[in-house]
């Protein structure tokens, strides 16, 4: 996993030009605008970049115009985040891309630079395509957006995965401290996800699960953490089995279990494993 200064503080970026992290789809040029500190010059070597999903961005709190957003009680400058093109709207200046990431939705402008040689310019982005993006979070007339000074296609869909999993640990890191702050018991707060917070999994830290589970979905959960398995957790017919139960409730209750994010599916959506946080 990428070093985004675990143990005090991010690791700076290197991209360099201003221009291109206020926004531009382009390097080069001076940094203005309402990230800017009051007195008109920023420090960019204190430049952080975050992985999120587009509902943390959606969620960030901005404690006034002129400060940086705050995600997970954390000031955020750059964030980077991967997601599927919704719509494109192409102006003069700018192109607009409406990112989806199944978590929300959010619109990412990238600027055009009209110095640039057309005969050497990428291909342009195209509805339906994977994204990542790298840029600032912005706001304007009270609606968000980010302004992108990289934007590149994703190759491999392997990725999208990868940068979920990388930004679920960075989430955790700041909610629950590090491991061994996790170990200590440390509260999560908040969530990434859409519907995440309470119930989701974090309830059964302690083995408390919450009250709508009830009945088979209990006895499903403790021989989930109970049962010696593999990896791949166990099918849900031998859960059946083991359990003395019909096949139809044990699939109505992990339903709710999956629906809670106390479980997950591992090789297949019979076969399921308990979710350890």
């Amino acid at each position: 996993m990428a070093n985004y200064g675990y143990g005090g503080g991010y690791s700076t970026t290197s991209y360099g030009a201003q221009g291109g992290a206020e926004g531009g789809g382009f390097m080069g040029g001076s940094q203005q605008g309402s990230q800017d500190s009051p007195g008109g010059s920023r420090t960019y070597g204190k430049d952080t970049l975050r992985p999120v999903t587009i509902k943390q961005i959606i969620d960030a709190v901005q404690p006034h115009p002129d400060s940086d957003f705050k995600i997970d009680g954390s000031e955020v400058t750059q964030v980077t985040f991967v997601g599927q093109i919704n719509s494109i709207s192409s102006q003069t200046t700018n192109t607009t891309y409406k990112v989806d990431d199944g978590t929300g939705l959010i619109e990412v402008k990238q600027w055009i630079d009209s110095d640039a040689d057309a005969t050497t310019a990428k291909p342009q982005p195209k509805e339906g395509e994977y994204l990542r993006v790298f840029g600032r979070l912005k706001a304007f007339n009270n609606k968000r957006h980010v302004a992108a000074h990289v934007i590149r296609p994703i190759a491999d869909y392997n990725e999208v995965n990868y940068h979920l999993l990388e930004a679920t640990a960075v989430h955790l890191y700041f909610t629950q401290g590090p491991p061994e702050g996790v170990a200590n018991g440390v509260k999560q707060e908040g969530g990434m996800f859409v519907d995440a917070g309470v119930g989701n999994g974090v309830a059964a830290k302690g083995g408390k699960l919450p009250p709508k589970i009830t009945g088979v979905g209990r006895k499903v959960y403790e021989l989930l953490q109970s049962e010696p398995q593999n990896n791949e957790g166990l099918h849900v017919n031998m859960i059946a089995q083991k359990l003395g139960v019909p096949s139809n409730e044990v699939f109505k209750a992990g339903d709710v279990l999956l629906g809670e994010g106390l479980i997950y599916t591992t090789v297949d959506d019979e076969t399921w494993a308990v979710l350890e946080y």
